[in-house]
């Protein structure tokens, strides 16, 4: 966003979903008077790409947190893989993990994690309508996953990881769409200053 201010010279720039640091893709963003329509473009279909690695546990549920446990996963076999995955799929309730930007009486759950804290997340109702597998080479899953807003792929790779015994985190993702917004018809902040 800051950046998208620089190179435009415009103060109001708003965006449709926040993505993780690690996380790559899609990205919308509004600018001057099309920020008042940043809050229904919130509520749009979300689109991922996920490599879920199996058998190793993280602080973050991500492949970027610190490890905190390694499992053989050499025996989970695609066959139990597609067992577990529809019970992951429609109206489900989702902790959210501790590193994440939610907050606490104020304090955003990720600092209080920095600090040592675990705290009791509430389950959140979320929508998945896509669990398609792309590609199974194991340890890795890869995911398209198709979500309503307010989901988190970490925590899905998370629980599929704890259904099926072994541990996992989320060790790569990219958002591919958000609604109609695709990402090959998305511009690079470079192909944008170059525009500009």
């Amino acid at each position: 966003v800051a950046q998208v201010r620089r190179i435009t010279g415009e103060r109001r720039v708003g965006h449709a979903g926040t993505l993780d640091p690690a996380a790559t893709g899609v990205l919308v963003l509004c600018v001057g008077a099309a920020t008042r329509i940043v809050e229904y473009l919130d509520d749009l279909a979300k689109t991922y790409v996920g490599t879920i690695l199996f058998g190793v546990e993280t602080d973050t549920w991500d492949a970027e947190g610190s490890l905190l446990m390694e499992r053989d996963a050499g025996a989970l076999s695609m066959a139990q893989l597609l067992e577990i995955l529809p019970r992951y799929t429609g109206e489900i309730l989702q902790i959210p993990p501790m590193y994440s930007a939610l907050k606490r009486h104020g304090t955003p759950l990720y600092r209080l994690a920095r600090r040592g804290e675990v705290v009791e997340r509430e389950p959140r109702p979320v929508s998945i309508s896509g669990l398609t597998v792309r590609a199974w080479t194991p340890p890795r899953l890869e995911l398209e996953i198709v979500c309503s807003k307010g989901t988190y792929i970490r925590s899905l790779a998370h629980d599929l990881g704890e259904e099926a015994g072994t541990g996992a985190c989320l060790e790569r993702l990219r958002r591919t769409a958000i609604g109609p917004f695709i990402l090959y018809r998305a511009v690079t902040l470079d192909q944008l200053e170059q525009k500009g």
